[in-house]
């Protein structure tokens, strides 16, 4: 359940960040509202998941996924650059959470 919880965490964390973009953007409340949700849940769960998960290892990925998932959403969504350098990069955040999950 934990590593359920922190994936939900890292998407969360990710949805903060489109929320970050869209209230700089377009200031309005339901953007700020839905970001201090998005954060909230996303920390919320990170500590949930860290009760059970050594702490390194659920912040690394955590962070991660937030990192990583924010990149490609902003390439998804924003037009940014999907330069094949910044997909290797991304792979091997991705790649870096999944060997943790291995060796955890």
């Amino acid at each position: 359940m934990a590593w359920i919880s922190l994936i939900l965490a890292g998407l969360f964390e990710m949805f903060g960040v489109v929320m970050i973009n869209k209230l700089h953007k377009n200031r309005n409340w339901q953007a700020l509202v839905l970001l201090i949700l998005g954060f909230g849940a996303s920390f919320i769960l990170l500590a949930y998941s860290m009760k059970t998960l050594p702490m390194g290892t659920a912040y690394a990925i955590w962070t991660g996924i937030g990192a990583s998932g924010g990149a490609i959403l902003g390439m998804v969504l924003y037009g940014e650059s999907k330069n094949w350098k910044r997909l290797v990069f991304i792979g091997m955040v991705l790649g870096a959470a999944v060997g943790l999950k291995l060796v955890s």
